[in-house]
Formats: C-alpha cells, sequence, structure tokens
C-alpha cells in the first residue's frame, strides 16, 4: 500500500466527514420547518419530537466523497460503472427509507424492495462468492444483503448507535481492503466511515436528529456491499467469517430480538424497546455508556476480522472459534434480561409507563 492509496482514502474519510458536518444541521432545520419528526410513542424512548432527515445528509456525503475519489483516481469505464450501479440501488433504498419515513410501507413491499436490490447487486457484479456455483451464491447473496440491511436498520433504536456501529464496521472494512490492494474498495468504506462519522456530532446521545430508515437502509446496503466486494483470497472460512465478524452487533441484536419475539409469541417486524441497548440500559446503564460498550464491541469485533485474516488456517479456526464462545456466552445473558411483561411479549417498559401515569 503506497503513500498515495492511503492519501486517497484519508481524504475520502475526510470529504464525507466535512460534507457529513455541515449538511446535518442544514437537514435538522429543513425537518424542523417541512415538519418531518419523529414523533414519541409506545416503542420508542425519546419524549420529544426529534427531525428525521439525517439519512439525506449520510447519503449525499457518500455520494459525493466516493465519487471524487473514482473521478481523481481516473477509474476504468467498467470499475465506474459498477460504482454507479451500486450508488443508484443504494439510493433506491434511501428512498425507499425516506417514503417509510413519511408515509409508512407494508412489511411484504420492503423486503420486496430490498430482494430486487440484492438482484441489482448481483447483477452489477457484487455478490458472495464463496462456492462459484450460481445455484448456491445468489441465495447467499440475497440472504446476506435482504439481512445486512434490515440488522442495521433494526440496531438504529438508541441515540448514535447505528452510526457509531457503522463507522467502525466502515473502518474495519476499509482497512483490510487496502491491506488486501483493492483501492476503490477501501475508498468506499472510508467514504461510508466519514459520513456516519460527521452524523454522530447530531445524532450522538442526545440526539438532535435521526437518520431513519433512509440513513440506516441506504448504510445497510453499503456495508452489505463492502462485505461483498473484499476479494481475500484466504479460503471459505476468512472469506466467509471476516465480513460476518465486522457485522457482528447488527447480526446478533438481530438475532437476539427475532428469537426473543418468536419466544413471547409476537413478530419480528414490530417495533420494541427489547434490543441489545434495551437491555444493557435495563440493567442499569446509562444511555451513552451502552452505546459505548457495543462500539467497543464492534471494535474488538473488527480487531479479530484482521487477526483472522492475517493468521494461518488453523490459528484462525481456533480464534474464531473462541470468539464464538464469547459471542453465546454475552447473547445468552442478554437474553436472559427481563424486557417483557408477560409471555404475550408485552413491553416492561411500556408496562412500566402505564403505571406511572395510573400512579
Amino acid at each position: 500500500m503506497t503513500s498515495a492509496v492511503l492519501l486517497q482514502s484519508v481524504a475520502a474519510f475526510v470529504v464525507a466527514t466535512v460534507v457529513s458536518l455541515v449538511l446535518t444541521p442544514l437537514a435538522i432545520r429543513a425537518a424542523l420547518r417541512l415538519g418531518v419528526l419523529d414523533r414519541p410513542g409506545e416503542h420508542k424512548s425519546h419524549a420529544t419530537p426529534t427531525p428525521y432527515l439525517g439519512g439525506v445528509a449520510i447519503v449525499l456525503a457518500v455520494t459525493l466523497a466516493i465519487l471524487l475519489a473514482a473521478v481523481v483516481r481516473g477509474e476504468e469505464l467498467t470499475t465506474l460503472s459498477q460504482l454507479l450501479g451500486l450508488l443508484g440501488i443504494a439510493l433506491a433504498m434511501a428512498l425507499t427509507g425516506l417514503v417509510d419515513d413519511l408515509r409508512g410501507l407494508p412489511v411484504a413491499l420492503r423486503f420486496g424492495l430490498q430482494f430486487a436490490a440484492a438482484l441489482g447487486l448481483w447483477a452489477i457484479g457484487i455478490r458472495v462468492s464463496l462456492t462459484g456455483l450460481k445455484l448456491l451464491d445468489l441465495p447467499l447473496t440475497v440472504l446476506w444483503t435482504v439481512g445486512i440491511t434490515n440488522a442495521m436498520n433494526l440496531l438504529d433504536n438508541m441515540d448514535g448507535l447505528s452510526a457509531s456501529t457503522a463507522t467502525i464496521a466502515s473502518l474495519w472494512f476499509g482497512v483490510i481492503a487496502l491491506i488486501n490492494g483493492q483501492v476503490l474498495v477501501g475508498a468506499l468504506a472510508f467514504a461510508v466511515a466519514g459520513a456516519a462519522a460527521g452524523f454522530l456530532r447530531d445524532n450522538r446521545p442526545p440526539a438532535r436528529i435521526y437518520m431513519g430508515d433512509a440513513g440506516s437502509l441506504f448504510l445497510g446496503i453499503m456495508l452489505a456491499s463492502l462485505g461483498m466486494q473484499l476479494s481475500l483470497g484466504r479460503g471459505m472460512l476468512a472469506t466467509a467469517a471476516i465480513p460476518i465478524l465486522i457485522l457482528t452487533v447488527p447480526v446478533l441484536d438481530t438475532a437476539l430480538v427475532t428469537v426473543a419475539r418468536l419466544r413471547h409469541g409476537i413478530s419480528p417486524f414490530q417495533g420494541g424497546r427489547d434490543h441489545t441497548s434495551h437491555r444493557l440500559v435495563r440493567v442499569g446503564l446509562p444511555v451513552p455508556v451502552a452505546v459505548g460498550l457495543i462500539a467497543i464491541a464492534s471494535l474488538a469485533h473488527g480487531w479479530v476480522a484482521l487477526l483472522l485474516y492475517r493468521i494461518d488456517t488453523v490459528s484462525g479456526v481456533l480464534l474464531l472459534g473462541l470468539t464464538v464462545l464469547f459471542d453465546l456466552f454475552f447473547f445468552a445473558l442478554l437474553a436472559k434480561v427481563p424486557v417483557y411483561d408477560n409471555s404475550r411479549g408485552r413491553d416492561l417498559f411500556i408496562g412500566e409507563r402505564e403505571r406511572e401515569r395510573r400512579a
């Protein structure tokens, strides 16, 4: 990795960060003027209406930074076409999220559009390539894309959580891509990290603005794409495990919520205050501490992913096994935190608020 390559990636990060820092306050003003606000509700933790257009700032910051990087590098037409295709698909997902923020969309339609986006990524050459068999890799591409996109959407449940996780995950993708010689993938990852980091200034607790589904769906599909674009050449284990390790936090959070809700007989698709972050707050941690601990967990898993990329296969298997054991242990602990009022899965926090009102 040359100094010029590193400088380009740093430049992509800086440009995206600055654009995000500038646009986010403008998004706050626009949302307040237009009345685009996330209003308090029974499954929501905030007490006052909060602007909702942060995702627009993130989308514009990433788009500007990565297109600028591609032009400066003088990318070939084929590479540029794939990049434009990716940005087009990601923008379509952001638009889907924005419409959902403003008017609401049926769950089936949301999933249908995400399925279409996964097929679009496959068509432009961004895909899972584990087996080399289309019959297997195509379903894996759809599963990974839809799964990560929704996982990032679900993770956007506490001030600063989704943005900090996206920043850290993107930085790890960028570092590994650059070490692996994938310069444009690295620049794209650093652009995503910069946009999310700039947004954090106004999204950290207590948040002045939310990214909404427009931002979380955009970040989700970008992170899913980054995971598929890593060409590691280290065998099936590393190829599959490294992206999953980097995105362990949203994956485990989604798994925890899904399993818990199904056990209590409620739909995994409805809102609720039963996520990892809510459980940490439930045991007594302040919101900033809960978000910080989850960010540290994301950092740690990215470090394990980097080690897995650098060490031999046997050591990698041992390291991965140890990591999985730790994750299962904490998964079991979090699953024991009481967040439901009864077997029907009623939100315990809602029950507490009702009792407070009656008192």
